[in-house]
């Protein structure tokens, strides 16, 4: 190992000396686009074949409904890994990726190379309701930032090859290079020079190629199945992109509302995994297409088949008219959402893209569906099916480029662009408007964290408040005379005394408000500094977040604020101080 690490340094030495700084982090983005499209394309063939054997080889030969229990056991194999080897901690999805470039300078941990790609593949192989993309999404990007951390790469373009790895990933799980760098750049890299253009598709050309010459074709997500686009039926793409945009709403809020409920429960894991694959199973009795992915499922709906994916549910004797069965597509598409966040939520490793599509395309069939049924229109199903999931992904991800690329590259063309604009834009439009955030960026948003579009505020919210304590303030007692206080005054530098009681602060002193009777001699005995203190203007808590420190900054207009925790008195932050740090950490990061 020794030997080969030797080697290695030479060899990046002599590339160093031969290749410019440039031609390096091009033959870099070469690396790690190619280390990342291996990652995703052993993940998506190992779920392929645990989702097979389970399907196909289990389940018919023996009994039908015992296949249910499945998801329970792949939950219940991840929830073991995370516990055993990650400390129950993981790191799920892109808000995982976001708060690493805002707050850690865009390092990954080295086990985030490898850990979801074993954990998401027993969640999903095992049918758990949740995608790939997400955990392929961390994996490549773990491998963009520690081949950067290996190399001694700057913050910088170690942010770049963590995009790198990132698009790379989308680019092989679903042979659509332009949607993996749409995706790096409207989701993780929004700042970003037209420099960097070239890395990104050079990482996720080599991504795309690995997945087309191994990826077997059932093993990716495609249609074949399109219809010419007609302009007569834009009135109804424009409606499907406006419901598109209120059920990404519904999925956003329903989706968060159930994590929520779930988080607290961490006090037993197992316990929580079997509530939620139990929960699943009993979603999956009534709405077998809930099992896995669900990518199958919409294939299904795209070929016109809405009825085989009732056959096994225990209320398929129901679905006996069409109305019925556009019952069941709606009803399948909203128990999707709640499907996918008690499998993450209850300790599986998955994402929402697979959800959203899912989501998308049961819309748009039973929209177009409805349109025919009342013989409104005669829609193209198969079209309003695909359109459909860029208008849910554009609204979940807030990306709707990224959305638009992804369908046309999947159905082999680009005959469906303006409808998938139009749908795109709509969907993104309406969750834009109730939802300012993007799902995972709305969860950094509620911890007060930072969001990699705004470079001035990554740095600053990553300043951490209790290295910033200052205690050289000298505390002065609530009962103690003008007179001491006097001569405090005499012996500090500071112009502020915090009056402290048993540890907890009960007001303040400040210089200039004392100044008119710091020299009438006569009441130095009989003024008491309690009758002289005042409240401070606001209070800080040492786990505050800095967005919050800085806003009761402005409102109050002070320039030192104290700092208490639970009551306890532990000195004062100042606004001078935080300004220094900044600039500090600016230099820093920008020659790192």
């Amino acid at each position: 190992m020794n030997q080969f690490l030797k080697l290695y340094e030479i060899l990046i030495t002599w590339l160093s000396k031969k290749f410019s700084p440039r031609q390096i982090l091009v033959l870099s983005s070469i690396l790690v686009g190619l280390t990342a499209g291996i990652a995703a394309v052993v993940l998506k063939t190992a779920v392929y074949y645990i989702h097979h054997a389970i399907i196909y080889d289990y389940h018919i030969k023996y009994q039908y409904f015992l296949y249910l229990i499945f998801p329970t056991i792949g939950i219940l194999l991840t929830v073991w890994f995370v516990k055993k080897y990650r400390n129950g901690k993981l790191g799920r999805g892109t808000a995982n990726i976001l708060h690493s470039i805002a707050k850690k300078s865009s390092f990954l941990p080295k086990d985030q190379m490898y850990s979801h790609v074993i954990t998401s593949a027993l969640t999903v192989g095992f049918g758990g309701s949740a995608g790939l993309e997400s955990p392929i999404v961390v994996t490549g990007a773990a491998i963009g930032s520690n081949y950067a951390k290996t190399n001694n790469i700057n913050y910088k373009d170690r942010t770049l090859l963590l995009a790198c790895g990132a698009a790379a990933g989308i680019a092989a799980a679903f042979d659509s290079p332009i949607a993996g760098v749409l995706f790096a750049l409207e989701v993780l890299l929004v700042d970003v020079s037209i420099s960097a253009f070239i890395p990104l598709m050079i990482a996720a050309a080599t991504g795309g190629l690995l997945s087309k010459i191994i990826l077997q074709e059932d093993t990716l997500f495609s249609f074949k199945s399109i219809q010419p686009f007609d302009y007569h039926n834009v009135p109804y793409y424009i409606i499907l992109g406006l419901l598109a945009g209120f059920v990404s709403v519904y999925y956003a809020r329903v989706y968060l509302k159930i994590d929520t409920f779930l988080k607290p429960k961490k006090k037993n894991v197992y316990a929580r995994a079997l509530i939620g694959g139990i929960m699943l199973a009993i979603l999956i009795l009534f709405f077998p297409s809930l099992f896995g992915e669900g990518y199958e499922s919409i294939k299904t709906l795209s070929r016109l088949n809405p009825e085989k994916l009732f056959e096994h549910s225990i209320l398929s004797s129901l679905v006996s008219s069409k109305w019925m069965v556009v019952l069941f597509i709606l009803l399948t598409m909203f128990f999707k959402t709640i499907a996918a966040a008690v499998t993450i939520g209850s300790g599986g490793n998955g994402g929402n893209f697979a959800p959203s599509l899912f989501v998308g395309a049961y819309l748009g069939f039973a929209f177009a569906y409805i349109l025919n049924l009342l013989g409104i229109t005669h829609a193209p199903v198969s079209n309003f099916t695909i359109v459909a999931m860029a208008g849910v992904l554009s609204g979940v991800f807030h990306a709707p480029l990224t959305a638009i690329f992804l369908i046309a590259e999947i159905t082999g063309g680009y005959e469906l662009m303006i409808p998938l604009m139009i749908v795109s834009a709509c969907g993104f439009l309406i969750s834009k408007y109730f939802e300012p955030y993007s799902m995972d960026v709305k969860r950094l948003a509620k911890k007060g964290h930072v969001f990699t579009s705004d470079k001035d505020r990554n740095i600053l919210t990553s300043l951490n408040i209790t290295n910033l304590i200052e205690t050289d303030f000298q505390t002065v007692s609530p009962e103690a005379t003008l007179g001491e206080m006097v001569k405090m005054v005499a012996r500090s530098k500071r112009n502020i005394f915090p009056v402290v009681a048993n540890e907890a602060l009960v007001g303040v002193i400040v210089l200039d408000n004392i100044r008119e009777i710091m020299f009438k001699h006569d009441m130095y005995d009989k003024v008491l500094v309690k009758e002289i203190m005042r409240k401070p203007f606001a209070l800080i808590a040492p786990d505050e977040e800095m967005d919050s420190v800085m806003k009761k900054f402005d409102e109050t207009g002070a320039w030192n604020l104290p700092v208490l925790d639970q009551g306890k008195y532990l000195g004062f932050i100042s606004k001078s101080s935080i300004f220094v740090q900044y600039r500090s950490r600016l230099i820093r990061t920008a020659s790192e």
